[in-house]
């Protein structure tokens, strides 16, 4: 990550450490503060420190909204592993395995609740924005799951579908965080939803790399399990786009593989990847990664900062499309 992040990286470290304290019931407490010490890359939060710093060069005034982005976040993680029945969460055990389902779901719950609460701090009118966002994201992400768990029992899903489903699920939070940052630094309404749009499409292109290197990412520096959603049979834009662009014969093989579960996982593995490979699902979706990528940049013409915050915004961009992890 960029050595000039490294600021909010520590103000949001120092700063949640006291948000997470363990308290009694040690029960609800020890979870929380397992999650959030697994660390991840927090970019979330760090962009809206970044905001907020571009838009007033005083960004922490918006640590408690950068936390509650986090801890929403990661609430959402918790819930999603429970769901996906996953065992690995940034390389260790995912909450639900180290503990049990219901210390998830109660320990997910009041992270959501400590989220709301860090808003209180903010003066009404702003308060009044910050909610008003958060609630709206909150519940789009929570439609985007639905789409994702509906998407898994449907065979007719189109691409289109598939982006609205990764825009709701994990794209408006990304926009929503820096628009959080804009809206604590006071911006004009029009830098609020440019920089909102400028996150929303990067997320799509976030998630993308995200499914990307979910199939061909390098299992050591990853932090989940390679090859998870070939396994759990997610309709992913590279298993639309292999569909698409298959031969009759792969294109029914992929289908039968993904209507079924495997008793040889990787086996499946390999023989989808080589799917995703020869069709060329997989140089389809690093196109599409970097179409998205430029589809935000094009955005920050429209954004009043100076040049060289704008530069650090695209750079921010470019290095999310490169990551391996």
């Amino acid at each position: 990550m960029f050595e000039e992040l490294s600021k909010y990286a520590d103000a949001l470290s120092k700063n949640l450490e006291n948000i997470v304290e363990v308290h009694e019931p040690k029960g609800l407490y020890e979870p929380i503060e397992y999650i959030i010490s697994l660390g991840g890359k927090r970019l979330r939060p760090i962009l809206t420190l970044m905001a907020a710093d571009f838009f007033s060069e005083d960004y922490k005034e918006a640590v408690n909204a950068a936390i509650a982005v986090e801890l929403f976040h990661n609430f959402s993680l918790i819930h999603d592993d429970i769901m996906d029945n996953a065992p690995l969460r940034r390389g260790q055990e995912t909450v639900h395995e180290k503990w049990d389902l219901n210390t998830g779901i109660l320990s997910g719950d009041a992270m959501l609740i400590l989220a709301y609460q860090l808003f209180e701090g903010y003066e009404a009118a702003m308060f009044q924005q910050l909610a008003k966002l958060f609630s709206k994201t909150a519940l789009q992400v929570c439609e985007g799951q639905q789409y994702d768990v509906d998407f898994e029992t449907r065979n007719d899903v189109t691409i289109g579908e598939y982006i609205k489903m990764i825009d709701y699920k994990t794209a408006v939070l990304i926009g929503a965080a820096l628009k959080m940052g804009a809206i604590v630094a006071k911006a004009s309404t029009t830098c609020k939803e440019n920089i909102y749009d400028f996150g929303r499409n990067l997320g799509i292109a976030f998630q993308l790399q995200d499914d990307y290197l979910d199939a061909f990412g390098n299992p050591e520096t990853f932090g989940k399990q390679v090859g998870g959603d070939i396994i759990a049979n997610k309709k992913t834009f590279l298993y639309l786009t292999a569909i698409q662009k298959s031969n009759a014969e792969d294109a029914a093989t992929l289908k039968e593989m993904f209507s079924e579960t495997s008793e040889n996982p990787a086996h499946k593995i390999a023989a989808v990847k080589e799917i995703f490979t020869v069709s060329g699902a997989k140089d389809a979706t690093l196109a599409e990664i970097e179409h998205y990528t430029k589809k935000a940049n094009a955005l920050l013409a429209d954004i009043k900062l100076p040049n060289d915050k704008k530069d650090s915004l695209k750079s921010f961009g470019n290095w999310l499309m490169k990551r391996t992890v």
